[in-house]
């Protein structure tokens, strides 16, 4: 009788352990998926964003150098202007790019995989 139980409890032992693993697997596949979802459509609406943002300055680049252009007599000089404008602030972006860009990128990124 006694081993009787033993192998009962055993084999409760085994069921219970496997059924485990299987939850347990299945939890980390939901978890890993919910990741990738919130990371995929937080890189997609930042692209949505910079395109959009991209196209109006753009615009306003075009009209600004036109109008600087009208300014001095001579849209080239004004285009030239715009470009050197642009050239200093890419400048600038390099020398702080590290504050700017890994900071905010690895604070959202650690909300998305540690806080949930």
């Amino acid at each position: 009788m006694a081993l009787e139980e033993i192998k009962d409890n055993l084999e409760d032992i085994q069921e219970n352990t496997q059924a485990y693993i299987e939850t347990s697997l299945a939890y980390y596949k939901l978890w890993g998926f919910k990741v990738a979802m919130k990371s995929t459509t937080l890189l997609f609406k930042f692209a949505l964003i910079a395109i959009c943002l991209t196209i109006v300055l753009l615009f306003l680049s075009v009209a600004g150098a036109l109008a600087i252009g009208q300014l001095v007599n001579s849209n080239v000089l004004g285009f030239l202007i715009v470009a050197g404008i642009y050239l200093v602030l890419a400048f600038l972006l390099f020398l702080i790019k590290d504050k700017i860009v890994e900071g905010p990128i690895l604070e959202k990124f650690s909300e998305i995989f540690f806080n949930d």
